[in-house]
């Protein structure tokens, strides 16, 4: 069973009563009894989720059995290579990339990479990408171009690097490219939210033909803590910043940023992740299956209406 986030707590009692039938064997009686509080935990799980609130929503996007990117390359691709280096400076952990086959094409997969323990968060700086992993992600993108494949991206980043070091080595200009370069990319692009999609750090690989986002996944300008911090100087005001911020994946298609969302399975998609991995692959291959369709002055001219007409602000 994963972790119970705290507005799950109730839940706990059941998981427990369900772990005992489970490890008492699987005769008739347990057999009955384990599906009967499987369909009830099932039940209070569709009631809880129903409706959350968008702090509830950042909590689930952050949870620390969420698939991430490497695990989706795992279950829903397949022959991944992973690419190195930035020709320039180092190899950035946080952004792993290279090409994979998705059902039966081969694109150039790009995500951004937490840990889960750790020794491996620190291996990847706790998926905060420094400049030389925008730089790497940049540099997959145009060998995508030139060898006439789509790119993929998978979004889970609470923001990028922002050490003093970072600034020094050009983390800004590093960002600014990478989006530069993604929006005239000569080939279908599509991006994925798959948890967190957190400021510039998120939108350096985000500014894709097609946008989707994962039911319970967040992308935001900044952390609702850091944005409560700024306004109010209390963090412990997030859940309000959170609501206030617009900031969920309903959000962000009342505003024309997000071009779908993704169902998740009941609870979130750390409970059942192979089926959040055929979700998204799917829906990506449909994706792409349209836009190989397009003549490619065609494919620069819709993405271009698409950030020219982003006009969600109003006086």
């Amino acid at each position: 069973m994963p972790s119970l986030l705290d507005f799950e707590s109730s839940l706990r009692h059941l998981e427990h009563e369900l772990e005992n039938v489970r490890a008492r064997g699987s005769n008739g009686s347990s057999s009955e009894q384990q599906e009967r509080l499987q369909a009830e935990l099932e039940n209070q799980l569709r009631g809880i989720y129903a409706s959350l609130t968008a702090w509830q929503k950042v909590q689930v996007s952050r949870h620390l059995e969420r698939p991430y990117a490497l695990d989706y390359l795992q279950l829903g691709f397949s022959d991944f290579v992973e690419l190195h280096g930035d020709r320039s400076f180092a190899d950035d952990r946080a952004i792993i990339g290279g090409p994979a086959v998705l059902d039966s094409r081969t694109v150039m997969v790009i995500g951004q990479q937490k840990g889960r323990d750790t020794r491996e968060n620190v291996e990847r700086n706790f998926g905060m990408p420094h400049p030389e992993g925008y730089r790497k992600a940049e540099r997959l993108m145009k060998q995508a171009e030139r060898l006439g494949i789509p790119v993929v991206t998978l979004i889970d980043i609470p923001g990028a690097s922002a050490s003093l070091q970072d600034e020094e080595r050009g983390q800004s200009e590093a960002i600014a490219s990478s989006i530069s370069t993604m929006l005239a990319l000569n080939v279908p692009t599509v991006a994925v939210v798959i948890g967190e999609g957190g400021s510039g750090g998120a939108l350096a690989i985000a500014c894709a033909d097609r946008l989707y986002m994962l039911e319970y996944a967040t992308f935001t300008v900044a952390s609702p803590e850091a944005a409560a911090a700024i306004l109010w100087r209390d963090a412990v005001k997030a859940p309000e910043a959170a609501q206030n911020m617009k900031i969920t994946a309903d959000d962000l298609m009342e505003m024309g940023f997000a071009d779908g969302i993704i169902p998740e399975p009941i609870g979130g998609a750390h409970r059942d992740r192979s089926a959040a991995a055929k979700s998204v692959t799917e829906l990506a291959t449909r994706a792409l299956n349209e836009l190989d369709s397009l003549p490619r002055e065609e494919l620069l001219a819709r993405r271009y209406e698409k950030y020219r007409d982003i006009d969600f602000f109003r006086e």
